[in-house]
């Protein structure tokens, strides 16, 4: 009883969202400039190498055309994924070339 009682707060910190406040950053590692829309307004270059930020109420879509109609990933992540990603809860994570997403 003692240990399950110890051990609650850590479980539920576990499960707990660090980065809600201040968003997860997407550093953009694919060796290319691509686009994006945030919460459908207009599409943005997204410069290789810089990054943005996203929060749990964004839609970001990215794009590797500078017209916004061909998305980069398959499956468009969202901040869950990132979130998800994010190994060591530092609310950082990078994209690399072909979608692949890692912790960073």
């Amino acid at each position: 009883m003692v240990i399950v009682l110890t051990l609650s707060p850590v479980l539920a910190s576990a499960d707990e969202d660090l980065c809600h406040e201040k968003g997860i950053y997407i550093g953009n590692q694919t060796m290319r400039d691509l686009w994006y829309k945030r919460n459908g307004g207009p599409c943005t270059i997204w410069v290789r190498g810089h990054i943005l930020n996203i929060k749990a109420e964004d839609t970001l879509i990215i794009y590797r055309d500078m017209a916004c109609e061909t998305e980069y990933c398959s499956k468009n992540p969202t901040y869950d994924v990132y979130r998800f990603l994010d190994a060591n809860r530092n609310c950082r994570v990078r994209i690399l070339p072909r979608c692949t997403l890692s912790d960073m």
